[in-house]
């Protein structure tokens, strides 16, 4: 089987309140790419991925008029995906949903929120945490709640799958240094707050012996800025779990805590216009647990440079450089 997590940038603006694909020459949100180029490039990078699930994250928007599952649905029957359904959780405000596209043949997955247990509220509640030790509790929330799924494979085994989008630590609105460090700081703090919420829902879960898969843009990876070092961890350290206990595995956060000296992998390619430059990082995981891991998956990065069936498919490159500013990251396994 094939599991695959998918930031596809802007998708809500591809589609009208109808679910309508907007199939036009006008600019779609990405730079420089038209609501057709866009479109047509996803119809095949989906199709080239032909996954059994895919977790798509900024999935088009669900609100009184739009529907994320109409609209994805809809995209699949255009362009004949085997993953032609589609499910969400929690709804937000943020025209960003979470979403799994899934083979009905293959599986059925549904919405299956955990209630609050030992204290870890569910991901639509209000999570308290001191996040800055000043004895006092802050009221954390998530504006993209994790995406919670009972699946059930079509051999009859059960799997529990989390999608996830973590608060970004970019500091959107900043004008001065002071500013970009405060809002900085401020970011990551709630990031992992918000790690830390979903970690305790994560151990529930391992504790249960579920098998478990973990998918998502956490906006966060292994030395990736300069104010890791003054919180010890990043999210995503904290989401896999220390040493002493059951961890997560993904094998990428393994490379990019190894390669010191070296490039890390990455899943994101962001243009920085006043710099003139693009940067890449390692956004994008499928964190699976210890049962899991010990089948032996396959994980891949769908990166139009790095990965070498892409570089050597010009038209699946291309495609992969118009359809959003992160690649997919595809586990293979064996279930």
């Amino acid at each position: 089987m094939r599991f695959a997590s998918y930031n596809v940038e802007w998708f809500d603006a591809l589609f009208d309140d109808e679910g309508q694909l907007l199939r036009d020459d006008t600019w779609s949100r990405r730079r420089d790419v038209t609501r057709a180029a866009q479109i047509a490039a996803l119809g095949r990078v989906f199709q080239t991925l032909d996954a059994d699930a895919v977790m798509v994250i900024e999935a088009p928007d669900t609100g009184t008029r739009r529907s994320t599952v109409r609209a994805l649905e809809g995209f699949a029957q255009t362009f004949g995906l085997r993953a032609r359904r589609a499910v969400i959780g929690f709804a937000n405000d943020t025209q960003q949903e979470i979403a799994l596209m899934y083979d009905p043949d293959v599986l059925e997955a549904q919405h299956d929120p955990m209630g609050a247990i030992e204290g870890v509220p569910r991901f639509d509640g209000i999570f308290h945490i001191d996040l800055d030790v000043d004895a006092r509790q802050d009221h954390i929330t998530f504006s993209k709640p994790p995406l919670e799924l009972a699946v059930r494979l079509a051999n009859g085994r059960a799997l529990r799958l989390i999608g996830a989008h973590l608060k970004s630590k970019a500091p959107y609105g900043a004008t001065t240094p002071d500013e970009v460090m405060r809002l900085s700081i401020a970011n990551r703090r709630k990031q992992l707050a918000q790690a830390i919420w979903l970690r305790q829902r994560i151990e529930g879960h391992l504790a249960a012996g579920d098998s478990l898969i973990l998918l998502g843009d956490l906006n966060d990876g292994p030395g990736l800025d300069e104010y890791e070092n003054l919180f010890g961890r990043s999210s995503v350290e904290i989401l896999l779990g220390e040493t002493s206990g059951p961890c997560l595995f993904d094998p990428h956060v393994e490379q990019a805590l190894s390669r010191r000296f070296s490039a890390p992998p990455t899943s994101a390619r962001f243009h920085i216009a006043h710099e003139q430059r693009y940067l890449q990082a390692l956004l994008d995981y499928v964190m699976v647990s210890p049962d899991l891991a010990a089948l032996s998956p396959s994980w891949r990065i769908w990166h139009p440079f790095d990965d070498p069936e892409c570089w050597r498919t010009p038209a699946l490159q291309a495609a992969l450089l118009e359809a959003s500013d992160h690649f997919p990251v595809t586990m293979d396994i064996v279930l």
